[in-house]
């Protein structure tokens, strides 16, 4: 059998590997010039917006979506004893067609309404992971080539999740998601934080794919298919054919018991051990293995109970890793999480939806209480995080068709203001190392336009005008979780919003209070009012030289770009919130 490769199909991760490939060969044999990192910068962010070329072209075309690395139509279905290849004896025929089959082929890649915005999100959040790097790089020790190279992998990852149809190659690319951000952890060197960041993190990601694995290998092993649309049609279709109305014990000729199943106008034959086989072993398993699988990715989303690195992890790595995993990582992880569960496991769903509907519940209350007492601006923003992966995964907790669509609408809004407010405290840390809340009291003096800019991301992150982004992505949960019956969920997130409206408030606080100066005159006990009545000496003009770096006036414009960026597309979602509230439920459902 040979595949037909749709390469405009795959162009988008295909032009970030060959980017990545580049830009590894670039740096082994560019000269140690000054001019070699803004070549790789170039490069880098070159194929970043390439890609994203590709993925709006795909997006203003007009058709079906793009499916590519297909079965055949003509292959039914495995050879193997599974929940999928159980048919009944002369023939199963359900709805027309073999029991476990489906109608057309199978594709292990498509490119519709979910890949798009799933593959947009990451490569515009990878844009400004890159512009933050930039900064990184050119102040720390930190080879160029190499970091680089595993970013670009982890766009790959994040790109190809949302478009794999098959359970392999979704978990090839959510591992292409997490093994590079190991190395991306502990690539600055000497630095005993980053070693013991990446260390917590690589145990808990082994963890959470061994978990996910074993569920995944539970769902090959009673549909005997990878693919998601078979699974899902096994899973949905067997045990009403086996197992349902219209199943009539006969004698047969030799004198066997057998079942006689009345599907549509034809009746067939069962063996009775397969009826058996599906009333008493199928249940236990398939309800494990939907458990294990949700557990594989509340890891990787950071959800309760397996959210307790995430502050650690975010503290220890550089600013642009922390960025990436709040968002682009996130993303990944939860666009597996709805494809495994909408796409594969729907007919499950009152076995999962309870279940996510709770860990929604915990998480939102735990990552608002932990960021309660936190006095560093990383490790606030980790638990916000968690908190706010509560609130996607709400929605899932509701059986309602629109669900998914409010879980994608609010993480599109979450990315926006997550990933400006990362940017603001990459360019407070670089003048301020210790990363402390009070190092923001009076920063809209210092710095009017980063003061200005972080404070409406904080008020966008807590729902209030006028940051009517995030006030709109909250609403939309909560219509879904009262649509959707779920009054109680509803209400624990409204306890929860309030909640975080102190912290984020506290933040914004801190930012337009002036700072005091002792009686005497003198700075006071931390330094700021030195450096509040002296910023050139402190790297506090906002276009000086930082100690140390050598004054390259040049650090300081990427991450000025991503604040403008990141602020532009905070404040057109808070001005037209419709831009998102119209286009992602059109392509989710154009997907579906």
């Amino acid at each position: 059998m040979i595949q037909q490769i749709d390469y405009y199909a795959i162009a988008p991760p295909l032009i970030l590997a060959l980017t990545a490939g580049l830009v590894l060969l670039l740096d082994a044999f560019l000269p140690r010039r000054p001019y070699a990192r803004p070549v790789l910068d170039a490069v880098t962010l070159a194929g970043v917006f390439g890609s994203l070329g590709f993925v709006v072209s795909q997006a203003l075309r007009d058709g079906p979506p793009i499916q590519t690395f297909c079965v055949p139509e003509g292959l039914a279905g495995p050879a193997r004893a599974g929940l999928g290849a159980l048919t009944p004896a002369g023939g199963g025929i359900v709805a027309g067609r073999p029991l476990g089959a489906v109608a057309g082929p199978s594709c292990s890649f498509a490119v519709d309404g979910f890949t798009l915005i799933f593959a947009g999100l990451a490569l515009v959040a990878g844009a400004v992971v890159v512009l933050l790097s930039m900064t990184e790089l050119s102040s720390k020790d930190i080879p160029v080539g190499e970091w680089y190279f595993l970013l670009l992998c982890v766009l790959v990852g994040a790109v190809t999740l949302p478009a794999a149809r098959d359970l392999i190659m979704l978990v090839v690319a959510l591992e292409l998601v997490s093994l590079p951000v190991f190395a991306l952890t502990a690539l600055r060197r000497y630095d005993g934080r980053g070693s013991e960041a990446a260390v917590k993190l690589f145990l808990v990601s082994v963890v959470s794919t061994a978990v996910m694995l074993f569920g995944v290998s539970l769902l090959y092993g009673m549909t005997g298919t990878v693919y998601l649309d078979r699974l899902a049609q096994a899973l949905r279709e067997a045990p009403r054919a086996l197992d349902g109305p219209g199943m009539d014990p006969v004698s047969t000729d030799g004198g066997a018991m057998e079942t006689i199943a009345r599907i549509g106008d034809q009746w067939s034959s069962v063996p009775e051990y397969t009826s058996l086989q599906l009333v008493y072993d199928l249940p236990p398993v398939i309800p494990v293995a939907v458990v294990l699988v949700i557990a594989g990715f509340a890891f990787k989303v950071a959800a309760v109970p397996f959210h307790a690195w995430a502050a650690d992890v975010y503290q220890g790595a550089p600013l642009p890793v922390a960025a990436l995993l709040s968002v682009i990582s996130k993303a990944a992880g939860f666009a597996g999480l709805i494809l495994v569960l909408v796409a594969a496991l729907h007919s499950q769903i009152a076995t999962w939806a309870p279940i996510i509907a709770i860990v929604a519940a915990l998480t939102m209350t735990a990552g608002n209480l932990l960021a309660l007492r936190q006095r560093n601006a990383v490790r606030l923003l980790a638990w916000s995080s968690v908190a706010q992966s509560g609130y996607i995964l709400a929605p899932l907790g509701v059986e309602t068709p629109e669900a998914v669509g409010a879980s994608i609408t609010y993480l599109v809004f979450y990315a926006a203001m997550n990933l400006g407010a990362f940017t603001v405290v990459m360019l407070v840390s670089r003048r301020r190392e210790r990363g402390e809340l009070d190092d923001y009291r009076g920063l809209v003096f210092r710095n009017p336009a980063a003061g200005l800019a972080l404070a409406f991301f904080l008020i966008c992150l807590a729902g209030l005008p006028p940051g009517l982004a995030g006030l709109f992505a909250k609403i939309v949960v909560f219509r879904e979780i009262v649509d959707g019956g779920g009054a109680w969920l509803a209400i624990v997130m409204a306890v929860n919003t309030v909640i975080g409206l102190y912290y984020y408030v506290a933040w914004a606080a801190r930012i337009f209070t002036p700072v005091r100066a002792a009686a005497d005159g003198t700075a006071a006990a931390d330094g700021t009012a030195a450096r509040e009545a002296d910023p050139a000496a402190a790297g506090e003009s906002g276009t000086g030289a930082v100690p140390g770096v050598g004054g390259a006036r040049g650090g300081w414009l990427p991450v000025g770009a991503a604040i403008v960026l990141t602020g532009v597309v905070a404040l057109a979602f808070s001005v037209a919130p419709q831009l998102v509230l119209d286009l992602v439920p059109a392509f989710f459902t154009a997907s579906r």
